[in-house]
């Protein structure tokens, strides 16, 4: 028996191909276990009192990234152990083929290393937005899906380079320097993208609106759903999905219709010029008292102009942040009990009637 585990094949001992393939084929066996025991112990490491999430939810969430970057290591560490056969050994372009199995995995074992921090920050995150909503502000929620999105696409470079640095062997910082005018130039290129990424900055500390709010830029109406690096998503009132880049919604009149305190209405009406001035005096009285309506917080109502066509009444009023369909509603109202009054008092809209003499010319 000690003769065939002495026994070498490919320039390694049947011995240390058990003890390699045996410790891989454990991991594999034993790695869901192996893996929620290090997710519960990564958990009462790093756990604060103060967290309401429980050890469940962070199992459930970093679970696969570290069961797979358990068997990947185990496997690296396991097969290190064996001298790669020098049969196998040939070169390609002048670099042998153990250095680049050793390349790839080095850069695999960093791209999953990269996987479980991205899931930790989305851990992170979970807490974080746990925390913004107990708040009434929906900036904090904004800031949470913004720095989420920052720290993972920062974790994302950081990767690249260290894949760099371990599988190809370069020096990140020569690397880097020597890159430099490229990065000027791809800065330069992606002048629009800086832009938009500055005033995404500046959207969330400026705070000019939040997701949930209805704003109006470029003649575009709708409802932010989402405030992303580089645009903003707006909800219109036809349900389409609009990206409006960050730049725009700094730099050009964005209104903020979330943020008015009142809702305005307009109404302009021509009477015609055969009307007599006790009517007008009782139609701008009688308008009033229509306004005075208990939905309508303040109005105005006045003879506005004299023309060659028409006498000008102009009213306007304002209610509360009440829902659009309550609005429009009251604005019919308003509207049929304002005309009911003209009917009344006989009194004509400009233009209503129109005589036609013919007269016969010798």
């Amino acid at each position: 028996m000690k003769e065939v585990l002495d026994y070498v094949f490919l320039e390694n001992t049947v011995r240390a191909y058990i003890i390699c393939f045996g410790t891989i084929l454990l991991a594999i066996l034993f790695k869901r276990y192996l893996s929620r025991v290090l997710s519960r112990i990564i958990f009462k490491i790093i756990k604060r009192r103060s967290w309401k999430i429980d050890q469940h939810s962070f199992v459930e969430l970093v679970f696969q990234p570290i069961q797979v970057f358990l068997i990947v290591s185990v496997t690296i560490i396991a097969l290190d152990n064996l001298r790669f056969p020098t049969i196998f050994n040939v070169k390609i372009y002048h670099v042998e083929i153990r250095e680049i199995l050793a390349s790839i995995a080095r850069g695999i074992w960093v791209i999953i290393f990269i996987w479980l921090l991205r899931r930790m920050i989305d851990f992170i995150a979970m807490l974080m937005e746990q925390r913004a909503n107990l708040t009434e502000d929906l900036a904090d929620n904004q800031m949470v899906v913004f720095f989420k999105e920052f720290f993972k696409t920062v974790l994302v470079i950081v990767g690249i380079l260290l894949v760099i640095r371990f599988s190809f062997n370069k020096d990140i910082t020569t690397y880097l320097a020597g890159l430099s005018i490229v990065a000027g130039a791809l800065a330069l290129a992606a002048r629009e993208s800086l832009e938009n990424l500055i005033a995404s900055f500046i959207i969330f500390f400026d705070k000019p609106f939040h997701v949930g709010d209805t704003v109006k830029v470029h003649q575009i109406t709708g409802t932010v759903e989402r405030i992303g690096l580089r645009s903003t998503r707006l909800r219109t009132d036809q349900k389409t999905y609009v990206s409006v880049p960050n730049k725009q919604m700094v730099d050009s009149i964005m209104d903020n219709l979330s943020l008015r305190s009142q809702r305005r209405a307009d109404l302009r009406l021509e009477l015609s010029l055969k009307t007599s001035t006790v009517k007008l005096d009782h139609a701008v009285a009688g308008i009033k008292t229509i306004l005075s309506h208990p939905a309508i917080e303040n109005y105005s109502c006045l003879l506005s102009d004299i023309t060659a066509s028409a006498f000008i009444i102009t009213a306007e009023y304002y209610t509360g942040m009440i829902p659009m369909a309550e609005f429009n509603q009251l604005k019919q109202t308003i509207n049929l009990e304002i005309l009911r009054l003209l009917e009344s008092m006989e009194i004509e809209l400009a233009g209503e009637t129109r005589e036609v003499v013919v007269t016969n010319q010798h």
